[in-house]
């Protein structure tokens, strides 16, 4: 993988780049369609490449472990030629889903005892397996093992958590080194700052993960529930620690104001459930603003969904039979406003670049960020 710094705003730390991977490039910041299981949720491969724009979308070790499972995934020569991607892919390691099964897991040295979700089956997440996993699945970049805290929680346990997550990292690290790739391609990882909310421990984890020589680095740990100020602080501290050469990666956020803020900091790169999760519950995001599309007051509205999203599902339809969709129970809905909202927030990582290329990102982003928050 290779990365390369094109500009930096003028009065904040946004940068613009180019990421080249095995499967292509693609420019930064950057939003991450997410595709569990290999397919983002009620929107086919075509609609993610040429109605969305996305040439990049992330996959998930714990899903793709437990279905369709490693077999599948080698037989068919790894996850882009099974579900037909040909640009690249980005795996989470599983960490946070470990973190969401804390009733059903228990943490040691060796790595994480769990219960599938699917069938109770019990299933051993260490270091080296979950690379091994990585290795069958074949992403371009992968993700170090980690423990996510939730929030809040006490010093220690945060403290303890975060020096295990160190050791398991050089474990990951050496099990990549003894290991080749399967499907003649490198594969970059990328280590996961933790340390949850307390400055000092951010702080030396960033110095940890930064000491490695990784050729990315990803912040881990936020959006947990932690106050909007608290996720800016701590994006702030450790971007400020990560080497300005490598690509930052902050994991799980979030909404379009919480992406503007993070890109000012210094973060290139995004994922989020958000865009789909909540297009499929009628939750659309727009430039001018959120709209319930349930809400009576579309019934007879028949202007565009969004007419400023470059995107058939934002500009052909209108916001009366996308609520009339929803309204009747019809799926065709839900995908519409999923393959919206990704258009929508692809669309602005997009503008972000090129204010960023400008040099007057810190202005256009205040503006924008007062009118995403609006409830129209």
């Amino acid at each position: 993988m290779e990365f390369q710094l094109k500009a930096t705003d003028n009065s904040t730390s946004a940068r613009s780049g180019a990421v080249t991977t095995a499967h292509g490039s693609f420019s930064t910041p950057v939003f991450m369609p997410v595709g569990t299981v290999g397919s983002v949720k009620a929107v086919t491969r075509e609609q993610l490449e040429q109605d969305i724009a996305a040439r990049i979308i992330l996959g998930n070790t714990y899903h793709l472990y437990l279905r369709p499972g490693t077999g599948i995934l080698e037989e068919a020569g790894g996850l882009h030629r099974f579900c037909g991607w040909d640009h690249s892919i980005l795996t989470d390691s599983g960490g946070y889903q470990v973190f969401s099964l804390a009733a059903n897991r228990k943490i040691r040295e060796e790595g994480v005892v769990f219960q599938s979700h699917i069938d109770g089956s019990r299933h051993l997440f260490s270091p080296e397996s979950v690379m091994d996993i990585q290795r069958s699945i074949g992403a371009d970049i992968i993700m170090a093992f980690d423990e996510c805290v939730p929030f809040p929680a006490e010093y220690r346990y945060v403290r303890e958590s975060m020096l295990l997550t160190h050791r398991w990292l050089d474990r990951c690290i050496a099990r990549l080194r003894e290991t080749p790739p399967k499907y003649g391609y490198e594969q970059t990882l990328f280590p996961i700052v933790q340390g949850g909310m307390d400055r000092g421990l951010r702080r030396q984890s960033a110095e940890v993960i930064a000491s490695r020589g990784c050729s990315g680095n990803a912040i881990g740990g936020l959006s947990v529930g932690e106050p909007e100020d608290t996720l800016y602080e701590m994006t702030d501290l450790v971007c400020g620690i990560l080497p300005p050469d490598k690509p930052r990666y902050l994991m799980g956020v979030g909404t379009p104001w919480n992406i503007l803020e993070a890109i000012a900091l210094g973060v290139d790169m995004f994922d989020c459930v958000m865009p789909t999760r909540n297009g499929r519950n009628g939750m659309l995001f727009t430039a001018g603003g959120v709209i319930n599309i349930r809400n009576r007051k579309w019934a007879d509205d028949f202007s565009p969904v969004d007419p400023d999203t470059p995107c058939f599902a934002s500009q052909q339809y209108s916001r009366a039979y996308l609520r009339h969709l929803f309204v009747a129970g019809e799926i065709l809905g839900m995908q519409l406003a999923s393959i919206h909202n990704l258009a929508f927030y692809l669309h602005l990582v997009k503008q972000a670049g090129e204010h960023i290329l400008q040099g007057d990102y810190g202005p256009w982003k205040d503006k924008m960020t007062k009118q995403l928050r609006q409830r129209l």
